[in-house]
């Protein structure tokens, strides 16, 4: 396991459970967490705090220490953006007003790919794709996999090169609203704006600059340095830009299921030093010497 920034404490402030497209139900993921050491873990499911109630019942049982999460799309220059927030209000009522209205916008999205998806004469193909969600909004994957069980295609990856990849008619851009207004539901729910897995975004050097620098003006205060799938390359470019932004650091496995060792629980590369983590100033700032 790759140690945080104290050989004491093994922060992990993005991973996923059942409650969007993770693997393991809330209590099952904090389990697996506390397994392999972490000692502070932020749920950050995908623009839903269901999770959060369930995960905080099973930290209280092993030991580990829960920092609300979620991870919200947004659009930057067209492009879907992921920001994860961290220790805010989970309470606060206009942000559970603001991600009712995200919901929302994820089952227009779902309608409408089912509607482009309809000459195909696939029956009740909304409601099998929001079986295989789990009962949830439907994605994409969870499509494709109603099209393999319908005899449609042979398999996920024929159904997204006919009938949902890029160009394909059931590429539905997603509804999302603007970056400075999700910034914003974090922020004014008192917590921390992060922005998620920079280089999986696949901008250029330079466009990857004018991101963070719209994200910063926007009132984004993080920049996750240290994910799953970088190179040290990676790792030493973003902690260049977290300096250059005058953010603060974060870190996350962006765990979604296990079986894949380059994604787990708590395995993040160490961030460079010279970097003020984000957990230090968190309500409840996390050092070594605070009580797990």
């Amino acid at each position: 396991m790759t140690i945080t920034q104290d050989p004491e404490l093994c922060i992990d402030l993005h991973c996923h459970s059942t409650a969007s497209d993770g693997a393991l139900t809330p209590s099952a993921l904090v389990a697996r967490a506390a397994e392999r050491g972490v000692t502070h873990l932020a749920l950050t499911d995908h623009d839903t705090i269901a999770g959060l109630a369930e995960a905080g019942a099973a930290a209280g049982e092993h030991g580990v220490s829960l920092i609300p999460g979620i991870e919200l799309s947004c659009l930057w220059k067209s492009r879907t953006i992921h920001i994860v927030g961290l220790d805010f209000d989970s309470g606060d009522t206009r942000f559970r007003a603001a991600l009712e209205r995200q919901h929302d916008n994820r089952w227009a999205r779902a309608r409408m790919i089912a509607e482009r998806l309809s000459k195909l004469k696939v029956p009740d193909l909304l409601t099998r794709a929001t079986e295989l969600s789990g009962g949830d909004v439907p994605g994409r994957p969870h499509f494709a996999q109603a099209l393999v069980k319908a005899g449609v295609v042979s398999n996920t990856a024929q159904a997204f090169k006919r009938h949902l990849g890029s160009g394909k008619p059931g590429d539905v851009k997603a509804f999302w609203p603007e970056l400075p207004e999700v910034v914003r539901w974090i922020t004014d729910a008192g917590g921390i704006a992060v922005l998620a897995h920079p280089r999986k975004y696949q901008l250029t050097a330079t466009k990857l600059r004018e991101l963070t620098g719209d994200f910063r003006r926007a009132g984004g205060q993080a920049i996750e340095v240290s994910t799953s799938g970088q190179s040290s390359g990676d790792l030493g470019f973003l902690a260049e830009l977290c300096r250059r932004e005058q953010l603060l650091a974060s870190q996350g496995s962006d765990f979604h299921f296990p079986g894949a060792p380059w994604c787990e629980l708590g395995r993040i590369m160490k961030m460079p030093d010279g970097l003020e983590p984000v957990w230090h100033c968190f309500k409840q700032p996390v050092s070594a010497a605070a009580p797990v």
